[in-house]
């Protein structure tokens, strides 16, 4: 049985003016849109699509990939807001709806919020809840540590942030892990620093040991390239220069610089950092 939400491998079975109908195992059709088939398709292909009810409330099939599916977790941008609830831009045409019951807090226009998606039990439509508990929780951890993980931030503590690690888990980041803007519902990549007895989730944005240092070493050079090749700081400026020109502790920009100033990429003098002719040469080894 087809349902909204979901991606689906079907055949194409017939081609209309409206589209190509595209057909599951039961027998059952679902009219993919004109506007996604493609010349290169014929009858008897299998193409894998995402089901969804569109504008007029049809239940029909897309070629595109939403950026969130049933049981998934996701960061969407409020594109309306209506006395009923609000709507987010989730990559198709028609927007998807997060019913007022549905909402945690205060749903403004123009912000990102993190929500999961789940198919309505009565309209079976898939509608959107900023209501996570019930997908995201830590009864059941498989990440390590060491891992590099997926994560989107979702809430701030006194502590740090608290982020959906991997669309599945609860995890933390701390305030003395982060040297760089981070704002609710930003995606992005972390790393996996120990899962304790009780199943929490401690989490870095650079990796630890040697990879973290040659990460480090990577984005400080990228940094100057982007800045004409200088920065005005060393290994002796202050934690607060360095963090605010380079978003690194003291102690990762100095492991950085390191390795930069070893491999002769990069000089230090007079209170700055330069790169050497040749800079791109470098051995990530």
């Amino acid at each position: 049985m087809l349902t909204a939400g979901s991606k689906y491998t079907l055949h194409l079975s017939r081609f209309t003016e409206n589209g190509a109908y595209l057909m599951d195992e039961d027998m059952k059709e679902v009219l993919l849109p004109k506007r996604y088939v493609t010349s290169d398709m014929e009858e008897g292909d299998s193409i894998e699509v995402f089901i969804y009810h569109d504008s007029e409330d049809r239940l029909v099939a897309t070629t595109d990939t939403p950026k969130i599916m049933a049981g998934g977790v996701a960061s969407l941008e409020v594109v309306d807001i209506t006395p009923y609830g609000a709507f987010l831009d989730w990559g198709l045409p028609k927007d998807l709806f997060l019913p007022k019951a549905n909402q945690l807090e205060r749903i403004e226009k123009g912000y990102w919020y993190v929500v999961t998606a789940y198919v309505d039990r009565i309209t079976g439509r898939l509608v959107a809840s900023s209501k996570l508990g019930q997908v995201v929780h830590n009864e059941e951890v498989v990440v390590k540590p060491g891992e590099k993980v997926n994560i989107i931030v979702a809430q701030r503590n006194e502590f740090g942030f608290r982020v959906v690690v991997n669309q599945r888990n609860w995890g933390m980041i701390y305030h003395n892990q982060i040297f760089k803007p981070v704002y609710i519902g930003d995606t992005m990549d972390a790393y996996v620093v120990r899962v304790t007895e009780d199943n929490r989730i401690d989490l870095s944005l650079q990796p630890a040991g040697f990879d973290g240092i040659k990460n480090s070493a990577r984005q400080l050079l990228e940094l100057m390239v982007a800045h004409g090749s200088t920065l005005s700081v060393c290994d002796h400026s202050t934690p607060e220069e360095i963090q605010k020109q380079t978003q690194m502790s003291k102690k990762t920009f100095k492991r950085a610089v390191g390795y930069l100033l070893k491999s002769g990429a990069i000089k230090q003098e007079n209170g700055y950092i330069s790169l050497m002719e040749g800079y791109q040469n470098i051995r990530w080894e």
